[in-house]
């Protein structure tokens, strides 16, 4: 076909099917996936590539084929699906079986991709940071990570969509090179690196069983029998906690387990259920059994005042 008669998708096309394809999630179903989303993200497309009801019924059939992958770098895949897509409409040999087999072959490495990059990694740095001003009673906390999440998340879709579309199936030869490897590689240890410092923060744990109680020295505590009356009192009781910290309120000194296993490594207890989590996730054991699991031990300890 001469490129004065060539049906090509527009911007204003792209940008449809861009707005479409944030509701891919939409019908998933356990038989075929994520293919009702897709197909309806394709609907603009169609519609502009194909004039009769029954190339455009062929096209939406071959759509709902299964697809299935990480749903932020699903946009490569479209954008190298429309320029298929219109090659196809404008009479270049591309059948239902290549395209079926560009979307396969590209949604299993970009799966891979997907998780390390936007859940182990950016999303835990953001959430962090955005909990970090709400737990000090700022507003920004939530909005912060609302908005920077979806400008990010929403500027990448878009430019690799465009990019697929740009390169058409010439993005298969990338994919399947080693620098998607090297890609994944780097990004899960990032991702791994950050959910392991925010381990001590987030995982908390604390054994009560008590193993010594000993009287403190003269000095050691702050002694409220020598206090002055009034605001002086108060003065002296706060700057004698600013040297003593939190031992020196009472006479008696307790130690209890949690402390012996914080001066031994700090956070030991909490790192040690994280990774026993990780264990059973890898032996599949349902997420849902391994919280109920945590619910009923930690029940059970407390009423037993071992945590």
């Amino acid at each position: 076909m001469t490129e004065e008669k060539r049906i090509t998708l527009s911007k204003k096309d792209r940008k449809s099917v861009f707005m479409r394809h944030q509701f891919l999630q939409g019908s998933w179903n356990y038989e075929r996936m994520q293919n009702g989303g897709w197909c309806y993200s394709m609907i603009p497309a169609i519609k502009k590539l194909y004039q009769t009801k029954e190339d455009r019924a062929a096209a939406l059939s071959r759509h709902m084929e299964f697809y299935n992958t990480h749903p932020y770098v699903s946009s490569p895949v479209m954008g190298v699906t429309l320029a298929l897509e219109e090659d196809r409409a404008n009479g270049a040999d591309v059948d239902d079986v290549a395209i079926q087999g560009v979307k396969v072959g590209m949604m299993g490495p970009l799966a891979g991709v997907g998780d390390p990059v936007f859940w182990f990694t950016l999303r835990p740095i953001l959430g962090a940071l955005g909990a970090s001003f709400a737990l000090s009673g700022n507003i920004i906390g939530p909005i912060l990570f609302f908005v920077v999440w979806n400008l990010i998340r929403m500027g990448f879709e878009y430019w690799t969509q465009e990019y697929g579309y740009r390169v058409g199936n010439t993005i298969v030869k990338d994919a399947s090179g080693g620098l998607l490897n090297k890609i994944t590689q780097g990004a899960s240890i990032l991702g791994m690196f950050i959910i392991g410092s925010l381990v001590e923060r987030w995982v908390s744990i604390s054994f009560t069983p008590i193993i010594s109680t000993v009287e403190q020295q003269e000095g050691s505590y702050i002694n409220w029998d020598t206090l002055s009356s009034g605001a002086n009192g108060i003065k002296e009781a706060l700057e004698q906690y600013d040297q003593l910290g939190a031992d020196g309120l009472n006479v008696m000194k307790t130690t209890t387990l949690q402390n012996n296993l914080d001066q031994l490594i700090p956070g030991l207890a909490a790192l040690l259920l994280t990774l026993l989590c990780c264990k059973l996730l890898n032996k599949n054991v349902s997420p849902i059994l391994i919280i109920i699991g945590l619910f009923v031990i930690g029940v059970i300890a407390r009423v037993c005042g071992i945590m």
